[in-house]
């Protein structure tokens, strides 16, 4: 069966967008770079593509030109920024069931990776992974994300103080390593083999003064009832599945996709009518949304690009990418620092 792309909650975007404007930085134009409509923000329910989000970070990390970006971002979080999933954590008897929560719903923040909470001997440990998305996160995702646990653990137990064992983190060491240390107020590891937040078992099990357990199951329902409806019945993100996977071999035809789908090109048609959508736009868009994938690796040429998203030549993608964003692909790559190669030859 085909899988739908990953998507990243919208409201994610939300925040990131907010870090920016407070660092003084055109939010509105790094969206639109990023491949994302600022109109995508308005519904704090909706999905943004995962390749799109990972994009609006590493855009937005080279326009702060701040490696502590994530961690800022962590500050600018909301209660309602993840759904009810702050609900769900600040209701639960224990900061263990706090983060077992999470685990159990991180998909409702994105589900391009995951988030685990683990016993380990006297240790809880909380890892950020990365499944098979072939979508690896950037390092101020992880970065904000592992700042999210500790500021979540010291927001539920009322205590600024509260501090983990230790964090890990595979990204580099940064020039802002101060900034880590006074974040995690802990042992700060780079370049490891995993990202990790260990706890000791003492706080893990002590006991919060938020607790409901009728609120915390009133939330938990809510995230299960909207992670149900992400992909039920969506055609919109089967196609989408579908023509990135097809698009290297040539533009693919309604038909082509349709027999993938297992139905009639009549039915698709229907059920993309259903979901206020159409093929010509599904493609046009997954074209798009992919150029801008490409284009962000140095080594892909252009011409490669073209062939990767099934035009017959690169003259037909550079007029279908000076249509989507005003630019050439070279012009694009230029405006954002990614030179990459030009020529079919290099």
């Amino acid at each position: 069966m085909v899988q739908g792309p990953h998507t990243v909650l919208a409201s994610w975007a939300r925040v990131i967008r907010r870090t920016l404007d407070a660092s003084g930085c055109d939010s509105t134009q790094l969206l639109l770079d990023a491949g994302l409509s600022p109109a995508m923000l308005d519904d704090p329910n909706g999905r943004c593509p995962a390749q799109a989000m990972a994009r609006l970070w590493r855009l937005s990390a080279q326009a702060t030109g701040d490696d502590a970006f994530g961690l800022k971002v962590a500050r600018h979080v909301m209660p309602t920024s993840f759904h009810a999933l702050w609900q769900a954590q600040s209701a639960s008897p224990t900061l263990k069931d706090a983060f077992e929560r999470v685990a159990r719903h991180f998909h409702v923040v994105t589900d391009a990776w995951s988030l685990t909470f683990t016993q380990q001997g006297d240790e809880h440990v909380v890892r950020l992974l990365a499944p098979a998305s072939g979508i690896a996160p950037e390092p101020e995702s992880i970065d904000a994300a592992a700042a999210l646990v500790v500021y979540t653990a010291r927001s539920l137990l009322g205590n600024r103080a509260v501090a983990p064992l230790r964090v890990t983190l595979q990204r580099p060491a940064p020039l802002a390593l101060e900034t880590f240390e006074r974040t995690f107020r802990c042992p700060v590891s780079f370049g490891a083999d995993q990202n990790l937040v260990v706890w000791p078992h003492a706080l893990i099990e002590a006991q919060l003064e938020g607790a409901n357990p009728e609120l915390a199951r009133h939330s938990e329902a809510l995230l299960t009832t909207y992670l149900a409806g992400i992909h039920k019945d969506n055609t919109v993100a089967q196609v989408r599945a579908c023509l990135a996977d097809l698009l290297p071999r040539g533009e693919p035809s309604q038909a082509q996709v349709a027999q993938h789908l297992h139905c009639s090109v009549r039915t698709l048609q229907r059920r993309l009518s259903e979901q206020q959508s159409s093929f010509t736009d599904l493609l046009d868009r997954t074209r798009h949304e992919l150029a801008l994938s490409h284009l962000a690796n140095p080594s892909c040429s252009i011409s490669e690009v073209a062939y990767l998203l099934g035009f017959a030549d690169t003259s037909n993608f550079t007029r279908a990418f000076r249509r989507w964003t005003g630019q050439s692909p070279t012009e694009h790559r230029r405006a954002s620092g990614s030179p990459g190669q030009t020529s079919p030859g290099r």
